[in-house]
């Protein structure tokens, strides 16, 4: 299934322009390396609960009985119910059952089950799925809290500071990129010395910075606090709560959270990696992915098989330039094998909307020759039939150039990217 651009875009990067928009205003964006685990709403939630942090009440179902169960178990004045997909903009959803929003807010714990059974087991369209939507498979159902005032909290690991940051705005539940384009005097940081920790000051300074007063202000400190400790415990390289408000009834909640996690770290958080959801992704980038190869499918016809995403969105641009289409793009990373070559291959040409395949890799720690074996082993084995360009830069890439040369099979070799990319698209118009 292939992406929407703006969808690959967001996953190529995998790192918000707004973060790096609040940690350096006026400069140019930061961008920090794919992370490979997504967690469920209600996962990021239970994480949080286990560790202190005040969220509301909530069960989760994957049928429509178990829902009106679990809204009955509440007891709560106001019910909310979620459809779990990890795309954004599910409140504007529509379900291919006709269902208006996968948010629905209801005081009858019997209308639970109805909505419930509209969701579970449908497809929810928003603006950051695919056309044909996302199966909803669970649902959450909790406790609607009224907010009284809504703010913004995040915890993130900034390379510039040499560790984590709080980031907080008084102005929480918008977009917080709009808050740090127009206002960004209502954004505040603080440093925090990851071999010291955070200090009660910072934490207090922090909540008194987000507009808590009297009593609220020790007590949003402690949810910082624990928010921080949570950061640290599971690796994160971001939480962010938004909102991060308070109730009439004078609580500090965490009312939505998304956490991201450092991928290096799976060795260590098995537990929380073996949550990942990936019911939800391109079944080819998660066979990819079990080759230690990240596979993103787009629309086109051309393949790009490169090393770095910096190269893959260079090379899906410059194809593009020259009027042709890039149909995804397998990203080699570092340490390569040859037969990561090989089953990369496959994975390329298991699309049947290619219809040329580019190869760009610059060799710094990946070596040219290992590229060129499985390169001429793939074309042999698989018996290739759509055009190759290659174009291949780097360590060793003397040795590889021979034999791509020596290797008797249709194989065009090209001088630089702007080369590759004219003799790519051209292999397909010739057609």
């Amino acid at each position: 299934m292939a992406a929407p651009m703006a969808v690959q875009a967001a996953r190529v990067l995998r790192s918000l322009t707004a973060k790096s928009a609040l940690l350096c205003p006026g400069q140019g964006v930061q961008v920090t390396s794919r992370r490979c685990l997504n967690l469920q709403e209600y996962q990021s939630k239970k994480l949080m609960a286990d560790n202190g942090v005040t969220v509301q009440r909530f069960f989760v179902a994957d049928t429509a009985n178990d829902a009106q169960e679990a809204a009955k178990k509440l007891k709560a004045r106001e019910i909310v119910l979620k459809a779990q997909i990890l795309a954004g903009g599910r409140g504007k959803g529509v379900f291919d059952s006709g269902l208006k929003g996968g948010v629905h807010l209801t005081t009858d714990p019997n209308k639970v089950g109805t909505l419930a059974k509209q969701m579970i087991g449908y497809h929810l369209t928003t603006k950051q799925t695919a056309k044909e939507g996302v199966k909803v498979n669970k649902v959450m159902v909790a406790e609607a809290l009224d907010i009284s005032r809504e703010t913004y909290f995040a915890i993130l690991m900034d390379r510039e500071c040499n560790g984590p940051v709080l980031v907080g705005s008084p102005k929480g539940g918008v977009d917080i990129e709009e808050v740090a384009e127009k206002t960004p005097e209502l954004i505040f940081k603080e440093e925090i010395d990851i071999f010291e920790g955070i200090k009660e000051v910072q934490a207090l300074r922090m909540a008194d910075n987000l507009g808590f007063k009297g009593p609220l202000q020790k007590q949003a400190a402690d949810q910082i606090k624990k928010l921080y400790d949570l950061f640290l415990k599971v690796d994160a390289t971001q939480v962010e709560v938004n909102p991060f408000g308070e109730t009439p009834e004078g609580q500090v909640v965490c009312f939505d959270a998304k956490i991201n996690f450092d991928d290096n770290a799976e060795f260590r958080q098995k537990d929380i990696f073996a949550l990942d959801d990936t019911s939800e992704t391109d079944p080819i980038e998660n066979e990819a992915n079990s080759y230690d190869l990240k596979y993103i499918g787009m629309e086109g016809n051309i393949a790009c098989f490169v090393n770095g995403a910096g190269l893959a969105m260079a090379t899906c641009d410059i194809i593009e330039l020259y009027g042709g289409k890039p149909a995804n793009f397998l990203d080699l990373g570092g340490g390569v094998k040859e037969s990561q070559v090989y089953q990369a291959f496959k994975l390329l040409t298991a699309d049947s909307r290619v219809e040329a395949i580019l190869v760009n890799i610059f060799g710094g720690i990946v070596n040219c020759a290992i590229i060129a074996n499985g390169i001429t082993k793939a074309c042999r084995e698989l018996e290739l039939k759509v055009p190759l360009v290659v174009r291949l830069e780097g360590t060793n890439v003397h040795e590889a150039k021979r034999i791509l040369n020596e290797s008797g099979l249709p194989i065009t070799s090209a001088s630089d990217l702007d080369d590759a990319a004219q003799k790519a698209v051209s292999s397909i118009t010739r057609k």
